[in-house]
């Protein structure tokens, strides 16, 4: 075999298989991630989170790579905005689609925050970019401009708006052939019905994937990273009950904290095509 050969077949081989062509000087390393996660500009309240969110682990799944163009959806306060805009600024953009101020206080107030999060500290978020949208009719950027659709946690906000196949569809649109959607939410058990969804904020792996495939994707893998055994899924104030949120303060604290966050899905979705 020639060494042109041999170089392109290594590289093949150490490119991920998740939808699109990459090199290996594209990879995140471990040490990158260390060197992220361990930074002094997260706020001490996000890092401790890490145990029960795992964000090396997730982003490897969702195929994060330094030099693509990410759109988190929703990113509420910024807890993966403190990972992803450092990882991704010397050779690829972190968009944060931030909802439209006329979608609540609970919104207007998030994207308040974030924005002076990131004028707060230009060298890890100077280069990093928002995009407002409405969830009844959203618009993320160019049609078929990123690499990446990343939402954590905000699926069944949408679904108990009825917005959901409305932000599916615009994840599609706005995503390259070959890019890829990756969702976490938490994951109900096996049969919930619809109606307990709005109550519970727990949402069915099934339904998800209906979402996303009704609007034009594929299933490609599904993992455990993100599953908490211990949830039961039945708490008097749904899965807020559980942390971050303890919904009933003190009572029964102890044992909502022992229990951790919440059993969640963690699916990736892929845009057919090339």
């Amino acid at each position: 075999m020639n060494r042109t050969l041999a170089t392109l077949t290594f590289a093949t081989l150490l490119a991920p298989t998740l939808g699109q062509a990459a090199t290996a000087t594209a990879q995140i390393t471990d040490e990158q991630y260390a060197t992220v996660l361990a930074g002094p500009w997260r706020a001490k309240e996000n890092s401790v989170r890490d145990g029960y969110r795992h964000p090396e682990q997730t982003l490897k799944f969702f195929g994060l790579q330094h030099n693509q163009t990410v759109i988190e959806i929703t990113p509420g306060g910024g807890w993966y905005s403190e990972i992803l805009a450092p990882l991704l600024k010397d050779h690829g953009h972190y968009i944060a689609a931030l909802q439209a101020p006329a979608s609540g206080e609970y919104y207007q107030k998030a994207a308040e925050g974030l924005r002076q999060k990131f004028t707060a500290d230009p060298e890890h978020y100077a280069k990093a970019t928002f995009v407002e949208f409405d969830p009844k009719a959203p618009v993320l950027g160019k049609p078929g401009s990123a690499d990446r659709v990343l939402t954590f946690r905000n699926v069944h906000n949408w679904v108990m708006a009825d917005d959901a196949p409305q932000m599916f569809a615009a994840f599609f649109k706005v995503l390259k052939a070959g890019g890829v959607l990756g969702v976490v939410d938490h994951r109900a058990k096996d049969g919930a019905d619809l109606a307990s969804i709005k109550q519970s904020g727990y949402l069915p792996t099934d339904y998800v994937v209906k979402l996303a495939t009704d609007a034009g994707f594929k299933l490609e893998a599904q993992s455990e990273i993100n599953a908490n055994p211990k949830d039961t899924k039945d708490y008097p104030g749904g899965v807020w009950t559980l942390p971050p949120s303890l919904k009933l303060g003190d009572q029964d604290k102890a044992k909502y904290v022992a229990i951790g966050e919440s059993d969640r899905l963690t699916l990736r979705f892929v845009k057919p095509g090339k």
